[in-house]
């Protein structure tokens, strides 16, 4: 059973399902079931302002009603907040983490409305306090200001280069089984937030962590996740967690050519379901026939 390879589908509950998670879900499910190996859900819940139980409930749902079946227990990352520690206070003794105090207007006004931008479209963070020293850090904290935890991007990757004698890649694996290597570049996402201001991890943080502890070994996800996997793969060597392999596939797109969204309703599974469609017609409906 531990040699076999582990894929997971890890949705967030922040809205319901829509063609392009259908497509991911089952893109994910056919390449476990191909190569013989285990699926598991995972509930990336950690935005906890925008996340809500009835939209998990939808999508356990919307996927059953898919025909897809996954291992259990369901991991729900909500409930692991406290295990994300141990893994920044790593990076912290690499000195590698720094608290920032900075808020969404402020970096926006130090940027420009020209400013560079990282690989998700937002305001590359311009370094406002990166140099911050130790005792304005304290007394900022203890004032109890809220503050997030950022890499040190340019330490964590030359860290990352002498432990890998290299330069940073990652593998990627195609339906066939054949697999390529890839190169990253972690430096486009600046000094990268590692733990938010309102819970004590972020996506990338938690994503590598899970995959770490569930022993994931095949990462499957769309083509608007493979600038993270730069983040992930530094991640990874920086903590010294297993490299798993990564399948980046094509995404659904509206008519304009845009990714789907949670907010576009004509094309949530829901509506679907309702207007008459059938999982097999959805399967055809993303080209998966």
């Amino acid at each position: 059973m531990s040699d076999l390879p582990v894929f997971r589908f890890a949705p967030s509950p922040n809205g319901d399902l829509h063609l392009g998670h259908a497509y991911s879900a089952i893109v994910t499910a056919d390449l476990a079931a191909a190569f013989g190996g285990r699926l598991l859900l995972r509930i990336e819940d950690i935005d906890i302002g925008r996340c809500r139980p009835e939209y998990e409930a939808s999508i356990l749902d919307d996927l059953k009603w898919l025909g897809l079946s996954w291992e259990t227990p369901v991991r729900r990352q909500s409930e692991h907040l406290d295990s994300y520690g141990a893994l920044l206070a790593r990076l912290e003794a690499l000195d590698l983490l720094y608290p920032c105090f900075a808020t969404r207007s402020e970096i926006a006004k130090a940027t420009g409305s020209n400013g560079a931008r990282d690989p998700d479209g937002g305001i590359l963070y311009p370094g406002l306090y990166r140099g911050i020293g130790e005792e304005e850090a304290t007394r900022r904290k203890a004032k109890g200001e809220p503050f997030a935890l950022r890499l040190k991007m340019n330490e964590a990757l030359a860290v990352a280069k002498r432990r890998i004698g290299g330069d940073l890649t990652f593998r990627s694996f195609s339906r066939d089984g054949s697999e390529q290597i890839r190169q990253t570049d972690p430096f486009r996402w600046g000094d990268v937030v590692i733990a938010r201001k309102d819970v004590p991890t972020s996506y990338h943080l938690s994503v590598v962590a899970d995959d770490a502890l569930q022993g994931v070994t095949h990462v499957t996800r769309g083509q608007d996740l493979l600038a993270a996997t730069d983040v992930h793969r530094l991640l990874q060597v920086l903590l010294e967690l297993p490299e798993p392999l990564y399948h980046h596939h094509d995404l659904i797109l509206d008519e304009a050519g845009r990714k789907l969204s949670k907010r576009d309703r004509d094309t949530s599974l829901r509506s679907l379901r309702d207007s008459g469609l059938s999982p097999n017609e959805i399967r055809h409906r993303v080209g998966l026939g």
